[in-house]
């Protein structure tokens, strides 16, 4: 029996209705728009063994929030669907990331870093989306969500067919992984998509590739030892021996998308905000070491980047330069700022001489 809504603006049929959904979110920019029932109790109980295990690091909040992440209805009440939705971001514009990793006198940033923040801009098109479904059915029950909330985003984009998730937890499909994904809650009890079957098969591409042997096994990730984790989530200090093998990844790490096969086939976005901005696809180490907090402010503004902080950027550059050749310009720059700086960057600093050769108080003692 088909369920009917009181639409009395264009009385349509739950499967119209879904029609419409997903050529409304396709006009908005939206490369694909699924909908998903809300039953997550698969994805939760791999949830809270990652949490037991203690994979998330100093990531509290994720724990935070208890079964509201994989409880829908607890986070919103009468929620019994979830539309689903994706945007590319890779840009075309980018310096290429494989080059920019190879010359470790750059410093390099995840791609969906280097332009405008996408979680404003997701955000207002889901809200659109919304108010398209508002005028055809009148007022029903909605939140938006873009990263923003204790939301299992990518069990739910998984469910609603947007793609599987990989062996290095992040979601993909036939055409990459390079896209940001977002959600609406809502109370109508709207047809629901085929989850996509998974297509990794006997790959471990992401797991041999990953600099920290994050993933510790398929579909598992430690976070801890996550180079993400590691320059974004991180608030103290970066374990000593996983310094070296940060490289010059001075804001998150692509490697486990870079070496992807399915990533062959990813099309450029063709959203001009994800471009990179300020050259940060290809600026030197030492020149963004130079930045003051100001400047970090104005080159940041509008971007992800900017809730790292000054002080967090700093010390990730630190680590980088650490990393570099031992050239008089490099060491120059560290010793630039072995003093006038926060305790946290001079320790990552004096760490980074140490490795070019240059005596530290430490050592001298």
């Amino acid at each position: 029996m088909a369920i009917s809504y009181n639409m009395d603006r264009q009385n349509l049929e739950p499967n119209d209705l879904a029609r419409h959904i997903r050529s409304w979110g396709r006009e908005l920019g939206f490369q694909a728009v699924g909908i998903t029932d809300i039953d997550l109790s698969a994805a939760e109980r791999r949830f809270l063994d990652w949490l037991k295990a203690g994979f998330h690091g100093e990531m509290e909040y994720m724990a935070r929030h208890g079964t509201r992440r994989s409880r829908p209805p607890e986070l919103v009440e009468g929620t019994c669907r979830v539309i689903s939705v994706r945007m590319d971001y890779r840009p075309a514009g980018a310096a290429d990331a494989d080059a920019v990793l190879a010359d470790s006198r750059q410093g390099y940033i995840s791609r969906y870093a280097l332009g405008r923040d996408y979680h404003k801009l997701m955000r207002k098109r889901l809200a659109n989306l919304a108010k398209r479904i508002e005028a055809a059915v009148g007022p029903f029950g909605h939140r938006v969500f873009v990263d923003s909330a204790p939301v299992l985003e990518k069990p739910l984009a998984e469910k609603a067919g947007l793609g599987w998730v990989g062996k290095h937890s992040n979601l993909l499909h036939r055409e990459g992984s390079w896209f940001f994904l977002g959600e609406i809650y809502v109370d109508l009890p709207l047809p629901i998509d085929t989850a996509t079957e998974p297509h990794c098969g006997s790959c471990r591409a992401c797991i041999d590739a990953c600099p920290t042997r994050a993933i510790v096994a398929p579909y598992v990730v430690d976070a801890r030892l996550c180079i993400s984790y590691l320059t974004i989530e991180l608030h103290g200090s970066i374990p000593e021996e996983l310094r070296p093998l940060i490289g010059n990844r001075i804001y998150g790490c692509d490697d486990c998308q870079l070496c992807c096969p399915w990533n062959r086939f990813t099309a450029n976005t063709a959203e001009g905000d994800f471009e990179p901005r300020h050259e940060l696809d290809s600026t030197s180490l030492v020149e963004l070491f130079a930045w003051d907090e100001a400047r970090f402010l104005q080159r940041t503004e509008g971007s992800a980047i900017r809730r790292l902080g000054h002080e967090r950027w700093l010390r990730n550059i630190a680590v980088a330069l650490g990393n570099a050749p031992a050239e008089p310009a490099i060491i120059e720059a560290l010793q630039a700022r072995r003093e006038a700086c926060s305790p946290l960057v001079r320790e990552h600093v004096e760490w980074a001489l140490g490795q070019h050769g240059i005596e530290t108080p430490e050592s001298a003692g």
